[in-house]
């Protein structure tokens, strides 16, 4: 049964690190069934989407197939699921007290992510 929802990915691709590790992900086996959106293109997203494009530029998120938005680090678990060569690391990462690891260590990136930026800017 074909759901109502593609499985979406939203990220940045004005940002070299998110385009990096995006670059690596899209050229994994099962990635051409997963919607790709790069929020940083005008009219990514179209005006009665629950997700602002200036909050999809400041976190990553995904849609799942049921239409249900995950976000910060809880969100790289359910993309992971999707790709055959990750799906063993999505389980584990989904699962408790992992799953809330995952999520406070996103966290802690996400302030020095403008410096991480720079770098990987550089190096391009």
């Amino acid at each position: 049964m074909k759901t109502q929802y593609p499985f979406e990915v939203y990220f940045d691709g004005a940002c070299p690190l998110c385009r990096k590790e995006i670059g690596i992900y899209q050229n994994m086996t099962g990635a051409d069934e997963i919607a790709w959106v790069d929020v940083s293109e005008p009219d990514a997203l179209n005006a009665t989407s629950d997700l602002s494009c200036t909050v999809a530029l400041k976190r990553f998120h995904v849609r799942r197939t049921d239409g249900t938005l995950i976000s910060g680090g809880r969100a790289f678990p359910e993309l992971w699921k999707h790709l055959p060569r990750l799906r063993w690391l999505g389980l584990i990462c989904s699962v408790p007290p992992v799953s809330c690891l995952a999520a406070l260590a996103y966290e802690l990136l996400l302030p020095i992510r403008p410096s991480l930026q720079r770098l990987f800017g550089a190096a391009d």
